[in-house]
């Protein structure tokens, strides 16, 4: 197993953009961003035991860290609503 952390940027290269975009406009997208990348840096830490933690709450931790990922990616593919068409 890859012990490589799995930060934004590198999960989705082509989103770079929008990810800084949505960070500073958006306040719930900031926040959950915030707790992806603090979540997977405790994934990493306990994949490279720096701090280890048992297996079951590493996989919670990697459930968590994917529902994250998921909502910022459906966040990141939205389009955002126009003044023609509010959502």
């Amino acid at each position: 197993m890859s012990h490589v952390p799995h930060e934004l940027a590198d999960e989705f290269p082509e989103l770079v953009a929008e990810i800084h975009h949505l960070r500073e406009k958006d306040g719930h997208f900031h926040r959950i961003s915030n707790e992806y990348h603090e979540l997977n840096r405790a994934i990493h830490r306990a994949e490279t035991d720096i701090e280890p933690c048992d297996d079951a709450r590493l996989v919670e931790m990697r459930k968590k860290r994917m529902a994250l990922k998921d909502e910022i990616y459906g966040m990141l593919v939205k389009p955002e609503p126009t003044a023609e068409d509010p959502a």
